[in-house]
């Protein structure tokens, strides 16, 4: 058969999630509470850190910057899923496509990217505690967010440019909620042979790169940490990487199920691509603060000031009104 060209090509059809249409309305209640979970949470979490002065440390720049990317993730997919499964469309042009699957792999690598750095700078904060102020200065901080922005658009654009090169043939039906870069390229009639070459070069390189930092610097962090036990320093390691480690391991561990031991798209994998879609961004406000005083005090703080302004305005009316009846 003679592919058509590209251009021809006006929409796809998303087959979303593997639902009972007697369950849509459940799960879409459930994935609607679930992304504003993820938008107000990180948004808190932001504000949190731009209001208080003692969270402004490196720690808490990138954490910040983590919650922006978290929300931009969940926002390039779970509101197009919504949509679908509540007008029962699942058609999405072919430009709004290629755009949702450009963006997700700019978030998505910069989370990636992001987890890479702050293990970093938990290597330095525990491994080098007298110099950490002295390295991890406010501009290697910004260059290294800058690196991360820059690497994952450089890769997400990459890819994009290879595949708007491609063709699809009369098949346009992407078994995914979302326009996932493999799952497109099922689609294609052309010579993906490249595509799949890079993928497995350039993509599996900036993979194996962020979580061989990740690995090397917890590993130093534990040789250091073991070599001379303490329990008070056991427990500052684990109370200071803790919460990384576990986000870590939710991230990375249903990106392996999804990528490296799965064969075919199937449910299983659809539910993995949830996890590290909608599920972790969603989780980790909860893991950050749950587990963290700085961000708890900061929180306590934060609701002290807005219960005083409450109370400073509720003064200001009753005194406004005793005025007025005054006068009158």
């Amino acid at each position: 058969m003679r592919p058509e060209n590209q251009s021809s090509v006006s929409e796809f059809l998303l087959l979303g999630l593997p639902i009972q249409p007697g369950q849509q309305g459940v799960f879409f209640s459930l994935f609607l509470g679930m992304y504003l979970t993820t938008v107000l949470g990180n948004l808190l979490i932001i504000l949190l850190i731009r209001l208080d002065s003692r969270l402004h440390t490196p720690m808490y720049f990138f954490l910040s910057h983590l919650a922006f990317s978290d929300i931009s993730l969940s926002s390039v997919t779970v509101p197009k899923m919504l949509m679908n499964m509540q007008t029962q469309r699942q058609s999405i042009s072919y430009v709004e496509c290629i755009f949702q699957m450009c963006f997700f792999l700019i978030f998505a690598g910069l989370d990636i990217a992001l987890l890479a750095v702050m293990a970093y700078d938990r290597y330095i904060a525990i491994c080098h505690p007298l110099h950490y102020t002295t390295i991890m200065r406010e501009e290697l901080c910004t260059l290294l967010v800058a690196g991360s922005w820059i690497l994952s658009s450089a890769h997400a654009l990459l890819h994009t440019l290879l595949l708007v090169q491609l063709s699809f043939c009369a098949d346009n039906t992407i078994t995914h909620f979302f326009c996932e870069l493999t799952a497109l390229l099922k689609l294609s009639c052309s010579d993906i042979s490249l595509n799949m070459l890079v993928i497995f070069t350039e993509g599996v390189l900036i993979y194996l790169l962020s979580l061989g930092t990740i690995l090397g610097s917890y590993i130093r962090i534990g040789t250091i940490t073991l070599r001379v036990p303490s329990t008070k320093r056991l427990v500052k390691a684990l109370s200071t990487c803790g919460s990384h480690l576990f986000v870590v391991s939710l991230y990375y561990g249903t990106l392996a199920g999804v990528y490296l031991f799965s064969s075919s798209w199937d449910s299983k994998d659809i539910i993995a691509s949830v996890m590290y879609t909608v599920a972790t961004p969603m989780l980790n406000p909860f893991i950050y603060s749950l587990r963290n005083r700085d961000i708890k005090q900061a929180l306590e703080m934060c609701v002290n000031r807005v219960k005083f302004f409450k109370g400073q305005s509720l003064n200001l009316l009753v005194a406004v009104r005793n005025t007025v009846t005054y006068m009158s």
